[in-house]
C-alpha cells in the first residue's frame, strides 16, 4: 500500500520536476572544442586504440566510419564532462549503428551497439 502511494506521488511530481531539470541544464555555459579523443576496442583481439578526430570531420576505425559533428565541454571547466555528437556506421551496413550524443563520463548512457567493436568518448580538447 505504501509503495503504491509512493509510486503515485512520484508519477504526479515527475512532470513538475522535469522542466526544472531541463532549465538547469540550459543555464550551464558550454564551449565547443575542435578535437575529440575516442577510444576503440576490438572485442575479438582485445586491442585498444586511442585516436583523435577533428569536429566536423570523419575517420575510419577498423570497419567503422566515425563522424564527429560537434564536441562540447563546460565553459568554466574545459577538462570536465565532455559530450560529442557522433555518427558511427559499419561500412557494410546501410544504417548507422550509432547516432547521437555520447557523454565521456557515462559511455554506457548512450552507447554504440556493435557486435565486434566498442567506441567511446574520452575527452574534447582545443589541440
Amino acid at each position: 500500500m505504501i509503495r503504491s502511494l509512493l509510486a503515485a506521488a512520484l508519477l504526479v511530481a515527475a512532470p513538475a520536476l522535469a522542466p526544472e531539470a531541463a532549465r538547469a541544464q540550459d543555464n550551464i555555459p558550454v564551449q565547443t572544442a575542435p578535437v575529440v579523443t575516442l577510444r576503440g576496442l576490438d572485442r575479438l583481439s582485445g586491442e585498444l586504440t586511442e585516436f583523435q578526430v577533428r569536429a566536423g570531420s570523419s575517420t575510419t576505425y577498423r570497419d567503422l566510419e566515425i563522424s564527429v559533428a560537434e564536441c562540447r565541454v563546460p565553459a568554466d571547466n574545459p577538462t570536465g564532462d565532455a559530450y560529442a555528437y557522433l555518427t558511427i556506421k559499419d561500412r557494410r551496413a546501410t544504417e548507422p549503428n550509432f547516432e547521437g550524443w555520447m557523454v565521456a563520463s557515462s559511455p554506457a548512457l548512450n552507447a554504440l551497439d556493435h557486435m565486434r567493436y566498442d567506441v567511446w568518448l574520452i575527452r574534447c580538447s582545443s589541440s
